[in-house]
């Protein structure tokens, strides 16, 4: 059985205590904190923002809506790719008839 490892990651200004599975996981709430900070300061910079609040509620939309429209990207590939494959079995089904 192995030990969740004990890291703290610092999302704007503030530190967070988190249990992680592996070095893997470690290093992804690292980056995504990273990102998040990258993202606050830039919000700060570019939009008149007096409260983290409202800054990191910015982030959270980005990054979700990221997700989102990932997804939304995948399903549509995902569903042309099944149209070719539909097409091409009716056209090796009618040249077998």
């Amino acid at each position: 059985m192995s030990e969740k490892l004990k890291i703290n990651v610092v999302i704007a200004g503030r530190s967070y205590p988190l249990s992680v599975k592996n070095t893997k996981e470690e290093e992804g709430m690292r980056k995504a904190a990273a990102n998040i900070n990258n993202l606050i300061s830039l919000y700060e910079q570019n939009y008149a923002v007096n409260d983290k609040q409202d800054v990191l509620a910015m982030c959270a939309l980005r990054f979700a809506s990221q997700v989102e429209i990932s997804s939304i990207d995948k399903n549509d590939t995902t569903g042309k790719a099944l149209e070719k494959i539909n097409k091409l079995n009716e056209m090796l089904a009618s040249h077998l008839e």
